[in-house]
């Protein structure tokens, strides 16, 4: 099949971590935008992105792309495009996209041409008047941008970020690849004391157990291409034995806490689904009288922003109490806090060492991050 392009959307914020993690695994022009990764890679590329992904949202192949300010070079562009090498004559495919700055703005009208289209060239190819769509499904997405349009597939089907281990969360739940990215933003590698005063359900520290362990976080999860007729399973089979030879023995003190026994219990039971039990510990404590002996550590949380007013005056107050103990550490610490309170570094009692602009979903949040200077700065 040759050469394949690939588009990974992420969390606005993390594109870069994403195109680290494209190269690490060897694949070729990668390029940056708002909110996507451009690769290229081969088929045997498309299992090994999803198995490995931490921090992309989804796997998308792209057919196609070119411009249209119209219907009819709408339906053009779709039309001319190779849809049967990739969509069988019983294959199902809806759908879905989105329109940013152009021409072309009413989606429910560019997912009826676009639908139109891709039926009419099926059509012709399979010689059929109606194509029965009752077959594996080939999610087809467009997005329009600046009267550019991409048309992909998309392989993965629900999210990267369902690993497969959360079945149960608790509130205000953290995205996985987002908790991902923390991790990796940190710069913990499994070697340090690693620490979630504020763990929840335990995103945070599982996904410090898969990156310490060099887990693939898709292993345990199934995807839509493994259903379409032109993927070998062969090439699933090879990834994920590639995956799993990738992986590290080793001990490591991962630890999350919370004030919440149900959450601890969640937690457990999350770590449990993850196969990460043995690398984790979590323990119902409060993030106020939170204490380390060692000289040297991570820290990586996403505390209670307090989004009406009584919680965020909460809010505040629990920043500052952690802020006291947090800052006590001994200065082989290093911290890495996720918030969206507006007057986090007044609360905690000093301004971060590096800020970072993230988002949680579409909650514009900073990464405040402590002790990130070597020792002798001041």
């Amino acid at each position: 099949m040759g050469t394949l392009r690939f588009v990974i959307p992420t969390l606005l914020g993390i594109e870069g971590l994403t195109a680290k993690e494209l190269k690490r695994l060897g694949m070729e022009q990668v390029q940056t935008e708002n909110g996507r990764v451009f690769c290229q890679g081969t088929q045997r590329d498309l299992p090994r992105l999803n198995l490995n992904l931490r921090t992309g949202e989804r796997v998308l192949l792209e057919l196609g792309s070119f411009p249209a300010q119209s219907f009819e070079a709408l339906f053009q562009g779709t039309k001319d495009l190779p849809w049967e090498d990739f969509i069988p004559r019983e294959g199902a495919f809806p759908v879905k996209g989105y329109s940013l700055n152009s021409a072309l703005h009413s989606v429910p009208s560019c997912q009826s041409i676009v639908k139109k289209a891709v039926a009419v060239r099926l059509g012709e190819r399979y010689h059929q008047d109606t194509l029965p769509e009752t077959g594996s499904v080939y999610q087809v997405q467009f997005s329009i941008m600046k009267d550019q349009v991409t048309l992909m597939l998309d392989t993965t089907g629900p999210g990267l970020y369902k690993r497969g281990y959360r079945a149960v969360g608790v509130a205000a739940p953290l995205r996985e690849t987002l908790a991902a990215a923390l991790v990796m933003l940190s710069g913990y590698r499994g070697r340090d004391p690693f620490c979630d005063p504020f763990c929840g359900s335990g995103t945070i520290a599982i996904e410090a157990a898969l990156i310490a362990k060099n887990r693939a976080p898709g292993l345990n999860r199934s995807f839509s291409a493994q259903r379409w007729s032109w993927l070998p399973s062969s090439v699933w089979v090879d990834a994920a034995g590639e995956a799993m030879d990738g992986e590290y023995d080793g001990d490591y003190d991962i630890w999350g806490g919370d004030i919440d026994p149900n959450a601890v219990a969640i937690a457990r039971s999350n770590a449990v689904k993850a196969d990460v039990e043995d690398l984790v510990r979590f323990t119902k404590t409060d993030a106020r009288s939170f204490s380390r002996r060692e000289t040297y550590g991570r820290i990586v949380c996403n505390p209670p922003y307090g989004e009406r007013l009584m919680e965020r005056e909460q809010a505040q107050a629990l920043y500052r109490d952690f802020g006291k103990t947090a800052l006590r550490l001994p200065k082989g610490w290093k911290l890495s806090i996720l918030s969206a309170h507006p007057d986090f570094e007044t609360a905690f009692g000093q301004k971060a060492d590096k800020k970072r602009k993230l988002y949680n979903g579409m909650l514009r949040c900073d990464l405040f991050q402590y002790g990130v200077k070597p020792p002798s700065q001041p």
